[in-house]
């Protein structure tokens, strides 16, 4: 019995195996002519390496996968269904797509995009309106639903918006993650300065 990186092996085949990737419409959501899709931005935190500044610094990548229809790189996103709440279906597409498990953070926003692919009766146009969530990365799964046609790659965020296949995900990178992201590190710093200041240690007789 093999193990990788601490997991069972036959147990992550066998994980695998009960969550194939989830095809067809019958269960799809729809708003006023609109595919509700959720999706993610999974990220991580590296040490800045010598040569790039202050070592204590961390780095923040963000995983991409690449589109099977052509050229760029994509964030795991789908269609949220009727039996699942939105952040089951980003966790949900983040396994199936791009193979990873991990901490849904917060809400980055909601983006309207157009897709011939999904053009269908509900959904004339093609229209589709995406929840986009922060996920802190646990876990990469070395066996994953969709694994056969998606590659990951982690980025620093300038290339990742360089490398965006669609603008609406570069805009949920620019303008929504990197603000979620500043809002977090700003109120968790507010957070630790008045912990330091309301700490017993902190005050002098």
């Amino acid at each position: 019995m093999g193990v990788i990186g601490g997991f069972d092996k036959e147990e992550e085949l066998q994980e695998m195996s009960e969550l194939v990737a989830r095809t067809g419409r019958h269960q799809q959501r729809y708003e006023h002519g609109c595919r509700l899709v959720a999706g993610c931005i999974p990220f991580r935190y590296r040490n800045a390496s010598e040569g790039d500044g202050d070592e204590s610094e961390k780095i923040i990548e963000v995983l991409m996968i690449n589109s099977t229809s052509g050229p760029g790189l994509l964030f795991p996103k789908g269609g949220w269904e009727n039996d699942e709440t939105v952040e089951e279906a980003a966790r949900r597409e983040a396994i199936e797509e791009a193979g990873v498990k991990g901490d849904l953070l917060g809400i980055v926003g909601y983006y309207d995009f157009k897709s011939k692919t999904l053009q269908d009766e509900f959904s004339p146009e093609g229209l589709c309106k995406a929840a986009m969530f922060a996920l802190l990365v646990k876990e990469e799964l070395q066996h994953w639903p969709e694994q056969s046609t998606r590659q990951r790659s982690w980025l620093a965020i300038p290339q990742a918006l360089e490398c965006c296949r669609h603008p609406w995900m570069r805009q949920a990178l620019e303008d929504g993650f990197i603000k979620w992201h500043a809002n977090r590190v700003e109120s968790s710093m507010v957070d630790e300065e008045y912990e330091s200041v309301a700490s017993p240690s902190s005050r002098s007789d």
